[in-house]
């Protein structure tokens, strides 16, 4: 049997040993020290400035606790698995430190209010963390889209090549994407920043406790309006959990097209030597490990994201231990996006872009034949019409082994009679791409204004 806990004396012998290590979660919830001990000094100020404690009581506990943390992170601490949680260790470490006011500490909070502080603490200094290194990808994603200007490549759909694209257009469908994102995270922000300290185990407290007050100290916007809610809300874990997904299925769809791209068949992109590696058995490789990892994790991200919603979705109000099993998946997604983030970032910087490759492929594959189509739309033909006939041509193309702009004045017109001298411009592939001059377009001045207007915001 385990030693007396500090709730022990409702019980009258310890702890099994195996119970002990099934239940504590100080192996993986060490990494809140620096949060818990944040809460922990703010409400022994508060304690100490509504008298509930001596004010000299509360310098003393804040002095320790400062001491404490300063020992943890220069590795003069240890912990095991008896200390059950980092709220547990903290405050027996306190104790050894200033004796019985060591115990004060714990007056008019529980764990349970305590534990949801430290997360929130936790993900809003992880948001804007991951906010920094997005704001990096976007800045390297604009950076390359302005140095690629004018480079034109496939635009696919279906993996088929469709229509001819800027390539710094493509690019700047992940800036938006990543934009999105940064949304995401700024709003979950936002929810997260609320102070549940002070609701105690479930039901308040009968201590005079100013809430207020500690959620200025600590930086939170307000507090949790209600007590039951505010000890079994995870609400913000899983927005967390869920932005955080989202943004990995992002990185993904980049770093899929980096791996194809970089493939001999489409040789679109080399990546960096230093992101890549070689295989064991056949010294020609040149393997593409870091988008094919960031590929993988995408999986991480998701699977802990279901694994937070399964675990919430059959629990009674308010706290209940199985709650404990949402920081290990926070804590892996968090680190997994920041790590791909900073990977994706190098990735996109170290490319080098092969603009022949690129043009050729537009080439090839009858990318303007819906320009073909539009332009007998303005000759008059009905589209649909239109549609039908740049099929026929195209199927004559194939059919003779010849690309569209192989095809003479004399072979367009025996298709329409209204194709005349100027169908050859239509189909080029630099009258494709300036044409499509919508707002939103890849037209040359729309993604020219577009990237003005990134770089100025």
């Amino acid at each position: 049997m385990a030693k007396k806990k500090a709730w022990g004396g409702r019980f009258d012998g310890g702890t099994d040993r195996f119970v002990e290590e099934f239940t504590a979660s100080i192996p993986f919830d060490i990494l809140l020290y620096r949060q818990d001990i944040a809460g922990s000094i703010a409400h022994a100020r508060m304690l100490g400035r509504r008298k509930i404690i001596t004010r000299k009581e509360a310098d003393m506990i804040v002095k320790a606790l400062s001491g404490i943390r300063a020992d943890i992170e220069s590795g003069k601490v240890s912990f095991g698995i008896s200390q059950e949680d980092i709220h547990m260790a903290v405050e027996q470490l306190l104790v050894r430190r200033v004796g019985r006011i060591g115990g004060k500490l714990h007056t008019g909070r529980s764990r349970n209010d305590q534990v949801a502080l430290d997360l929130r603490l936790y993900l809003r200094e992880e948001i804007d963390g991951i906010l920094v290194l997005l704001s990096r990808v976007k800045d390297r994603i604009l950076l390359r889209a302005e140095e690629c200007f004018g480079v034109v490549m496939p635009g696919y759909t279906h993996m088929q090549r469709a229509q001819p694209v800027l390539f710094s257009h493509h690019l700047l469908a992940y800036h938006e994407m990543f934009t999105r994102d940064e949304d995401r995270f700024r709003d979950a922000r936002r929810r997260t920043n609320v102070s549940p300290l002070g609701a105690g185990a479930l039901a308040g407290t009968t201590f005079p406790l100013d809430r207020e007050s500690v959620a200025v100290e600590l930086g939170m916007d307000g507090v949790c309006e209600n007590s039951i809610d505010a000890v079994s809300d995870r609400d913000f874990a899983a927005e967390f959990l869920f932005a955080s997904a989202v943004t990995m299925m992002h990185l993904s769809r980049l770093s899929e097209e980096m791996v194809m791209w970089s493939s001999s068949e489409f040789a679109f992109v080399s990546l960096p030597d230093a992101m890549c590696t070689g295989s064991s058995i056949m010294p020609q490789k040149k393997n593409p490990d870091v988008p094919e990892l960031i590929r993988g994790k995408a999986g991480r991200a998701f699977g802990n994201l279901m694994s937070l919603l399964t675990m919430m979705k059959g629990l009674p109000l308010s706290y209940n231990r199985d709650m404990q099993e949402d920081k290990e998946p926070v804590f892996d997604s968090a680190r997994t996006v920041k790590e791909c983030l900073v990977a994706a970032a190098l990735l996109v910087e170290g490319m080098a872009v092969n603009e022949e490759r690129m043009r050729a492929a537009c080439d090839d594959g009858f990318l303007t034949a819906t320009d073909l189509a539009d332009y007998l739309a303005r000759k008059g033909v009905p589209f649909r019409k239109s549609h039908e006939i740049a099929g026929r041509i195209v199927r004559y193309c194939e059919a003779k082994g010849k690309r569209l702009k192989d095809l003479s004045l004399e072979e367009l017109r025996s298709f329409h009679a209204r194709i005349g001298e100027d169908a050859r411009d239509a189909i080029s592939l630099s009258n494709s791409v300036r044409l499509r001059n919508t707002r939103g377009g890849t037209g040359p001045e729309k993604v020219r204004g577009r990237l003005a207007g990134l770089k100025k915001k």
